[in-house]
């Protein structure tokens, strides 16, 4: 097997080849990498199947769609890559320029971070998401996925690495790490003068190994403790849509409904309908039901389970949701600044001073009025793909595309000035 500091090496040796391609080199690759991901879609079918089989038992069901594949999710894959083929590439824009009275042109310009390193837990198709970005954004990457995945992660780099070798690139340009210990990922933390730029995605433990003992820069992403506020002056029927699409049409991603805030003046008209909807309209349609943790003023008015000391805190994936009444927009805002990882939350409401209230205190990196956190998705925003949802501020907030695969550099014209 082949070591960590032997492929972050290769790595670093491809990296300046990316310099000198062209968008049409790089859209050539790509779109050969789509072709790969069909052309295999059976082998890559078969290792989803037997990472599944390993898992069962041992993660939840929620878990396990995740980690599953199928024809659809290969199909939907390969058309995120070909949807970045449609992006424009952000190599080489120049952002800003300005003549100095000597007569020096500097231009700042967009230009790759060099080599990118991915560690992700089970979600496989994260792989071609994250190479696909990668490529086109002038970036060698390197990837390292969780043991769930691994078998899965593995078929699909095969597949893109042909498609890359196809178009006459270096395979290198994508690599996979197939030891899944806590040493490879480590090793990727440590990799100064090799790693340019660290991503992790996945749970809340892996994001807080690498963001605390990670040497080279990293970004802080993914986890979401997202909330939904319903305001006294909400649409009934569009505030029970949202909350039951922002839970329950995909609860183990992080941008799922884990919080449902409900004003105090609508608790005893809106609380009865949302237990209808995610309970018992679920069970009586053969679905999983939604546990709901309330807090003590919400069980007086409905039945559920009663909120734990840590359920506020708690990123569930899975069909559990966290239920608490608030006195107004004001102690809503107040409760997810205490509670919240700066992911996604959303306010329903029908009175535009209360949604402006929220647009303006809530500090996260995706705010919504009268529409699901679901939407907190590269392909949702127009980014083809994404690399992973940044929750932090620096240099990357949300969802993370092309551009935020890239940083700048001053390029500086003269004519023989001297200071």
């Amino acid at each position: 097997m082949i070591t960590t500091l032997e492929i972050m090496k290769k790595a670093k040796a491809v990296k300046s080849c990316l310099a000198t391609l062209s968008t049409d080199d790089k859209n050539r690759a790509l779109a050969n990498m789509a072709q790969m991901l069909i052309l295999h879609k059976e082998e890559i079918l078969e290792a989803s199947s037997a990472d599944v089989e390993r898992a069962r038992g041992k993660i939840s069901d929620v878990m396990l769609d995740r980690l599953a594949l199928s024809e659809k999710r290969i199909e939907d894959m390969a058309n995120g890559i070909r949807e970045v083929i449609d992006l424009p590439d952000p190599v080489g824009n120049v952002i800003s320029e300005v003549t100095r009275p000597n007569g020096i042109v500097i231009e700042k310009v967009s230009a790759p971070m060099g080599v990118i390193a991915i560690i992700y837990e089970s979600r496989p198709n994260v792989t071609s998401d994250a190479a696909a970005l990668a490529l086109k954004s002038g970036n060698a990457c390197i990837l390292r996925c969780g043991k769930e995945a691994a078998l899965s992660a593995r078929a699909i780099t095969k597949a893109l690495r042909e498609g890359i070798a196809a178009a006459g690139l270096p395979e290198d340009l994508v690599q996979i790490i197939e030891d899944t210990s806590r040493e490879s990922a480590a090793e990727l933390m440590n990799g100064v003068g090799y790693i340019d730029l660290l991503i992790p995605r996945g749970g809340a433990g892996l994001i807080r190994a690498c963001t605390e003992n990670a040497k080279v820069p990293c970004i802080q992403t993914g986890t979401g403790i997202c909330h939904v506020y319903i305001d006294k002056d909400a649409d009934v029927e569009k505030a029970l849509n949202i909350l039951e699409n922002a839970k329950t049409s995909r609860p183990s991603v992080c941008n799922a409904a884990e919080v449902c805030l409900v004003d105090e003046n609508i608790a005893d008209k809106i609380l009865p309908l949302i237990k209808k909807r995610l309970v018992d309209k679920r069970i009586a349609d053969g679905k999983i039901p939604v546990e709901l943790r309330l807090d003590s003023q919400a069980a007086k008015i409905i039945d559920g389970t009663a909120a734990g000391e840590n359920d506020f805190d708690t990123e569930f994936l899975d069909y559990v949701i966290a239920i608490k009444t608030v006195s107004g927009v004001k102690e809503a805002c107040e409760h997810i600044a205490a509670h919240s990882t700066g992911h996604s939350e959303a306010i329903i409401s029908e009175n535009p001073e209360a949604a402006e209230y929220f647009t303006r205190v809530i500090d996260s990196a995706a705010v919504y009025v009268n529409a699901s956190t679901r939407f907190t998705d590269g392909g949702e925003f127009g980014l083809g793909c994404e690399i992973g949802i940044s929750t932090q501020k620096l240099h990357a907030r949300g969802p993370m595309g092309l551009c935020e695969l890239n940083t700048y550099k001053y390029i500086i014209r003269g004519n023989g000035q001297v200071r």
